[in-house]
């Protein structure tokens, strides 16, 4: 029998917790977790296979490049850093670690967002205009939320612009609507987050397949979408 696969948790948020609370049933050894107390003393956090990083956007970079100096591959679910996306993964290069980044890593919403290119192919060139609403719990500081902008960025790809309404209420884990509107007909499709578990279980997933790997992969990469 192999042994668990050892995984460093960023960050011990809601998404934190929630990943060490599923990490067993994906046969995963969490071997620490670096919180707000000891995140400034890299030197305490402890080996891994793998990191996943759910902190906050801000610490993203810094913690990458620390991480796969260690020789740890890189789960990154963390939203509202991809400005310092492109010099990061620059910095990688050669590096010899494996980093998967997505902005969601539920397996139906990268799915989703597959779909939506596809659909903005058909659809736009029949003169269907596309929107997009998301909405989330109160406390979630980016918005539009960073699955919004993946659709968004998969839409404009195959069929041209298309705007995002955002709301913050309550405790909504996540809805995300595309819609395709025309003079006569409208189509809409809508992924909801029943809970945070599917993101949970996604970066699993992912710490699972990056392990070994070498680059910078996305969902679309491990889904062989």
């Amino acid at each position: 029998m192999s042994a668990p696969l050892r995984v460093l948790l960023v960050g011990h948020g809601r998404m934190g917790r929630m990943v060490a609370a599923v990490a067993g049933d994906y046969d995963v050894e969490i071997t620490g977790v670096v919180t707000s107390g000891n995140a400034s003393d890299r030197s305490t956090w402890p080996d891994a296979q793998v990191a996943i990083d759910f902190s906050t956007a801000d610490a993203v970079a810094a913690n990458a490049r620390h991480l796969a100096a260690r020789g740890a591959s890189l789960v990154i679910g963390t939203t509202g850093w991809q400005r310092d996306e492109a010099m990061l993964r620059s910095d990688l290069v050669g590096s010899g670690v494996g980093v998967i980044a997505a902005p969601n890593f539920a397996i139906g919403v990268n799915i989703f967002i597959a779909l939506a290119g596809r659909s903005a192919e058909l659809l736009a060139a029949r003169g269907f205009s596309p929107w997009i609403h998301e909405s989330h719990h109160a406390a979630k500081k980016d918005a539009p939320s960073g699955t919004a902008l993946a659709i968004k960025q998969a839409v404009e790809a195959a069929g041209g612009p298309v705007e995002i309404a955002s709301t913050r209420a309550g405790h909504i884990p996540g809805t995300h609507t595309l819609g395709f509107d025309s003079e006569a007909e409208m189509i809409t499709f809508t992924h909801t987050a029943r809970d945070r578990t599917a993101f949970a279980r996604g970066a699993l997933e992912a710490a699972r397949w990056i392990n070994g790997r070498q680059g910078w992969f996305s969902m679309r990469d491990m889904l062989n979408l």
